[in-house]
């Protein structure tokens, strides 16, 4: 009982802590120099509109001398000026005695309105329903820093004009983030199913099987989704005790993956050039002594100065959101190309499994923290109280573009982070993928793309409604999820898709195929010869005639058509090398070298 009691005062502490900051509001002091100097500027506060509300328009806020009287707390008549504060607004230091005594001492020696000076963190200037009616004029925080700027730059002699302005329902940078979000996931997805069904159908060269060669998609199990979901609870956790220590080696990281995924996607495009082909001279060094051309040597040094370059300046608000963007698509298209979801069934429990995370670090664990903060928006947007003041860079970030009090204050970027790209353009890729094999026009790549786009309106629209951070997952997983399996329905495919069985569908028989023991099925391809049994790359590169040789096939390609699986059919020097299919389950879902380039 004593358990569930002491559970039961957290959950309405949690409660009342979220209807004080629903109490709380953020507005401006617009300061101009008495003497006409530099232009006018607006500074953030922080106040609570049940002492008294301010105007929301600039024209109608009273603008009145800001008097300087920080040096003290005011906390008694004593420490009242001579002559009062009549119509003025005093700057007082906060701390000794309670906002509502340094606010009723103001009010009595004629001041319009009070700001008190922070050296802390920003918090709303609370008191009681009683103290409230008798209160006539607005309190706000100024922080200490803000302090220190205005008499720096406009002097002494300052006239200031409270006001909170409006906030947007939306900001104009949702279409930004939209874009980049929806775009990735599209392109990521289109590329990493593409990529699995195109390296089927290739041929490599062997004096460009270097330069073509690209990493191996990586097929996630059950097991592996489990470990990943710890390492990331476990890594949230310990970022939120021990964020000014770790926050540093994610931002090394970022840099060395970013860079990484640059390369990986500028790398088709840049091997298309027609310059650049000479190699490096032999040596025994550890990457150039495999030769790589010069013009890849190039972009691998641009992609790692980008990534330097961000990296030295990503305090920059003004314009490093912009290379911190870049890098990040850039990841997350790495990373949609080298991981994969071989069935439905692996995408449903990935999916559920990060939604459930993404749930309980965002609703769930503020009822669990002594502030009352989710950890999660804690991580994402940096504590407030971090020696460092260093963000995570694991995510997309755009500047609010509309005037308000909410730029200046407390997030002066909108913030979408790559798991919101990455877990759902996953689902995409498999749907892609799917697309290819049961040659269905794409209609479960489009279904689930255009799925994925509504599901981020509705995040935006909640976002809007409850002014919060919200889990993004929460509504991107449904909406991916019943979309894909919907079609899957309507067309009768769904063992198929839950299984990724429907990979086989209407691809020439291979040796492992389930086949009668008594003979394989022929070969679709009509040119082919009656009694050449080859696998199904043999029979789809049977598509160049120029290089098949004449008449029945040489005794040594029957002898590897008939011979057990594991036998990769040998070609002669200087004819083209086929790639063995992979064993096991048919179709393209497997690891693979060689790249293809984006469509």
């Amino acid at each position: 009982m004593a358990v569930a009691a002491a559970a039961l005062a957290r959950l309405w502490a949690a409660l009342f802590l979220l209807v004080a900051q629903v109490a709380c509001e953020y507005g401006m002091v617009h300061v101009v120099s008495e003497s006409g100097g530099p232009r006018g500027r607006d500074y953030c506060v922080l106040y609570n509109p049940q002492w008294a509300h301010l105007p929301h328009d600039l024209g109608k806020a009273p603008l009145l001398q800001l008097q300087d009287w920080s040096a003290s707390v005011l906390c008694s008549p004593a420490d009242l000026p001579t002559g009062g504060f009549s119509n003025q607004i005093p700057l007082v230091a906060r701390g000794n005695c309670t906002f509502y005594e340094k606010v009723r001492l103001a009010q009595g020696s004629g001041a319009r309105g009070l700001l008190i000076v922070s050296r802390e963190k920003l918090v709303p200037p609370g008191g009681n329903k009683t103290q409230y009616e008798e209160i006539g004029i607005p309190v706000a925080l100024l922080s200490h820093r803000d302090t220190l700027d205005i008499f720096k730059s406009f002097g002494r002699a300052v006239k200031a004009a409270l006001y909170a302005p409006n906030e947007p329902v939306l900001d104009y940078n949702m279409v930004i983030i939209f874009i980049m979000a929806v775009g990735t996931v599209a392109i990521g997805g289109y590329w990493a199913g593409s990529r699995d069904v195109r390296r089927r159908y290739m041929k490599h060269k062997r004096d460009d099987g270097l330069e073509k060669q690209e990493d191996e998609a990586v097929d996630v199990t059950p097991v592996m989704i489990c470990v990943f979901v710890v390492m990331c609870c476990s890594m949230l956790v310990l970022l939120y005790c021990f964020y000014d220590r770790l926050v540093y080696a994610v931002i090394a990281v970022f840099c060395l993956a970013s860079s990484t995924g640059l390369y990986s996607c500028l790398a088709p495009a840049v091997r298309r050039l027609p310059f650049g082909r000479c190699r490096v001279p032999d040596n025994s060094l550890p990457y150039f002594r495999k030769r790589p051309q010069v013009r890849m040597l190039l972009l691998a040094l641009a992609c790692v100065t980008v990534s330097v370059v961000w990296g030295v300046f990503r305090n920059e608000d003004q314009w490093a959101w912009v290379l911190q963007d870049a890098l990040g698509i850039a990841f997350c298209l790495y990373m949609l190309k080298t991981i994969r979801l071989p069935t439905f069934k692996a995408c449903t429990l990935l999916l559920l499994v990060l939604f459930t995370y993404d749930v309980f670090f965002v609703f769930i664990t503020p009822f669990l923290t002594k502030s009352g903060n989710s950890i999660m928006v804690e991580v994402a947007t940096g504590p407030s109280d971090s020696a460092t003041h260093e963000k995570l860079p694991m995510v997309l970030k755009v500047p609010r573009l509309n005037a308000s009090p909410l730029a200046l204050c407390d997030r002066p970027f909108s913030l979408l982070g790559f798991g919101d790209i990455l877990v759902p353009g996953l689902l995409v890729a498999y749907c892609h993928r799917f697309d290819s094999q049961v040659q269905s026009s794409r209609v479960y790549f489009v279904a689930c793309t255009v799925a994925y786009g509504i599901g981020l309106l509705v995040t935006f629209v909640a976002l809007a409604l409850m002014q919060r951070g919200q889990p993004a997952l929460l509504y991107l997983v449904p909406c991916t999820l019943v979309t894909s399996c919907s079609v899957a329905l309507w067309r009768r495919e769904l063992a198929m898709f839950w299984t990724g069985s429907g990979f086989a569908k209407d691809l020439p028989q291979t040796p492992w195929d389930a086949a009668p023991v008594d003979g394989l099925q022929p070969p679709k391809d009509p040119s082919a010869p009656p009694c050449q049994q080859l696998p199904s790359e043999d029979a789809i590169n049977t598509a160049l005639p120029e290089e098949q040789p004449p008449g029945p096939p040489a005794p040594q390609e029957l002898g590897a058509a008939a011979s057990p699986v594991t036998q990769e059919p040998t070609s002669p020097a200087g004819s083209p090398q086929h790639v063995a299919q992979e064993q096991g389950q048919p179709g393209p879902v497997g690891p693979a070298a060689q790249p293809g380039t984006l469509d």
